[in-house]
């Protein structure tokens, strides 16, 4: 079935592309020993032009490569000479209908019907254009891997799970040896147990079981695990059987030769400094040489205090700031990990003593917290707080409950708004709800309580309010674009609400708020709005168009592959998906231990740290603020499917 969706969606885009090419009046005559072949030719180059000019969903050059390379792979596309790969070069290419020298030319209704299923079919290629393009790259001989191939083998090894706990380093040398290897039918073996161990392998795709002489399968290994690593640590031979579980598995391959070679060069590329027969300091050889020509290392683990005190000899040798050390703001950060304040602040003050002179500045910098607390018991009246009233809520609820025994009504306004607020909210502006959104989405993302979420809050005796917060905002966002649809009764002013929240979802995606961008498109696809056939019909094809582009953003396939590379074409700073950050940094942290030998393991601090930033407000609505920081929804989805079916009733 699915080969079945491949063919279908490539033969419409090589109808269009066909025509493209006889609009575009490719030059044949330039090569006539190969016209004399073929009948229609397509140039590589303009191939890739054409389709980074048909959709913005194609990111870069290489994303269409890609794209390109799924059609050569299922034999809709195939290069003059038969060769495997698509190249952005000045290489004729023809389609499957063309091999046929009395194919004809597509019809006026045939073109119509291919240009109207185009934006879906490069949607589909633009999913699955990266796998084949990383396939195209795995299959070249490792010597002629250009540094863009390797660039784009090493972001896919980041998030393999079974390479988390090598260093950076490793994984950029595993990026230049790696080979792709793939088998078609399930029950093909793999290696037999008892045999020498020559290779380590990644599952790419699929799954494998794990079987032992005697007692038939032990395990199952799936997408992201590895297996075949021990025979070649200890020199000894297979402990096991890997058998194929389905058909079509791909795997990353290292062979042994290569694996030793970087386990050598890793030993000899670091740098252990030990105190009383105690490493203390593990640095690493930068394979980036600094731009003053000097050798540069890498922090990999230590102590508190002798990776502080690197960073702080690093600073004093480099005195014209020329390449400032990235990972200084890492420590900074993330010292709250394994240093308390108290115990980094007196570090900094034996290195950088405190001069009399210094001391004016000393006391003014702790005037203002002080006035401040002062001041809020002082002049209580000053200071708004709503504790009281909330209590009032609590203790009503709770004699509800002894009272009436069954059940707790809930109060007038927790059971949501009875009307949208069409009339107030179709005379803003798009662009403006989307950045006063992001502005305040900023105001509740907080760098330091993501840490506190994913090491424990328990251990830092801190709060997570503004994340918490933030995590809620985005179920609110998501309710508040199902409430107004389903609180709207007209259908014209629905399919208004719809372009509305398209405009609005793209004005985010230009802030680069990644967050409320996931939650007004999760909240269309909600099954109450998702349902609503009628308004979707009417909706026009160029905003279908968008959403079906913004839809496809969601696809978790491949750990969110899609979302991914989006962000890997955004300039920072950036406000990401949270649910899925959290993911990224909790299998960090899981997949890490934060101590190796009595150590901190600094290159887990690095590989958690994040920190994005929002460009500072320039302009304010007061209105338009005020409405995105008070949405009025109804958070019950039997509710809302209720209020759905009275707008569209259930077709017989």
């Amino acid at each position: 079935a699915k080969r079945k969706q491949n063919l279908v969606c490539t033969v419409a885009l090589s109808a269009c592309a066909h025509t493209y090419s006889m609009h575009a009046c490719v030059t044949l005559s330039r090569c006539v020993c190969v016209c004399l072949s073929c009948r229609q030719c397509c140039v590589g180059t303009e191939l890739v032009d054409w389709l980074v000019q048909q959709s913005t969903c194609v990111h870069t050059r290489s994303h269409a490569v890609g794209m390109w390379q799924a059609l050569l792979e299922e034999g809709v596309l195939n290069h003059v000479d038969q060769e495997l790969g698509f190249q952005d070069k000045y290489l004729f290419y023809r389609f499957l209908d063309d091999e046929e020298e009395d194919t004809p030319l597509p019809s006026e209704e045939e073109k119509r019907e291919s240009e109207e299923e185009l934006p879906e079919t490069i949607l589909f290629l633009a999913q699955i254009g990266p796998d084949a393009l990383l396939r195209m790259i795995l299959r070249k001989p490792p010597g002629q891997r250009t540094g863009d191939d390797l660039e784009i083998i090493y972001d896919e090894l980041l998030h393999i799970k079974a390479l988390s706990h090598l260093s950076n380093t490793v994984k950029r040398e595993l990026a230049s040896v790696l080979i792709f290897e793939s088998h078609a039918k399930a029950g093909t073996v793999l290696f037999n147990q008892g045999e020498e161990g020559t290779s380590w392998y990644i599952i790419q795709k699929g799954s494998v079981n794990v079987v032992i002489y005697g007692k038939g399968v032990v395990c199952t290994l799936h997408e992201g695990d590895d297996f075949g690593k021990l025979a070649l640590v200890t020199d000894s031979a297979r402990a096991a059987s890997i058998v194929l579980r389905e058909d079509n598995c791909h795997f990353l391959r290292v062979d042994k030769e290569d694996f030793n070679r970087i386990l050598r060069d890793v030993e000899a590329n670091t740098v252990r400094l030990k105190e009383h027969e105690q490493a203390v300091l593990v640095l690493e050889k930068s394979p980036r040489a600094s731009t003053l020509g000097n050798i540069k290392y890498t922090v990999m683990s230590g102590t508190p205090e002798k990776i502080l005190d690197h960073f702080l000899e690093t600073m004093r040798m480099d005195t014209h700031h020329a390449d400032p050390d990235p990972a200084v703001d890492d420590f900074v950060l993330m010292h709250c990990v394994f240093m308390p304040n108290s115990q980094f602040c007196q570090l900094l003050m034996a290195q950088y003593p405190f001069s009399p002179s210094d001391s004016l500045l000393f006391h003014s910098v702790l005037l203002s917290p002080l006035a401040f607390s002062l001041s809020f018991f002082l002049f209580p009246s000053r200071f708004s707080s709503y504790s009281v009233g909330y209590t009032r809520v609590t203790v009503m609820l709770y004699v509800a409950l002894l009272s009436r025994g069954s059940r707790v009504t809930p109060l007038p306004d927790q059971e949501g708004p009875s009307a949208g607020s069409m009339s107030s909210f179709e005379l803003m502006s798009s662009k403006d709800l989307a950045y006063q959104m992001t502005l305040y989405d900023w105001e509740l993302f907080s760098c330091h309580e993501l840490l506190y979420h994913t090491f424990g809050r328990q251990s830092f005796r801190r709060t997570t309010a503004n994340l918490d917060l933030f995590l809620r905002r985005f179920n609110q966002v998501q309710l508040w674009v199902v409430t107004e649809v389903c609180l709207c009764g007209q259908l014209s002013k629905r399919v208004q609400l719809l372009k509305k929240f398209i405009k609005i979802a793209a004005h985010c995606r230009e802030f680069k708020n990644l967050n409320s961008f996931f939650a007004i498109i999760m909240g269309m696809s909600n099954p109450a709005v998702s349902r609503l056939t009628q308004t979707w019909e009417k909706l026009p094809s160029k905003f279908k168009k968008f959403y079906a582009e913004f839809e496809s953003m969601m696809d978790p396939s491949r750990n969110h592959r899609a979302y991914r590379l989006t962000v890997t074409k955004i300039e920072p700073p950036i406000i990401p998906f949270m649910p899925l950050l959290l993911k990224d940094m909790t299998f960090s942290h899981e997949g890490n231990k934060t101590f190796i030998d009595n150590m901190v393991n600094f290159e887990k601090m690095v590989s958690i740290h994040r920190h994005p930033e929002v460009c500072q407000p320039n302009k304010n609505h007061a209105e338009v603020r005020g409405y995105v920081r008070k949405l009025c929804v109804i958070d019950n989805q039997r509710t809302l499917t209720t209020l759905s079916y009275r707008l569209e009733p259930r077709r017989t």
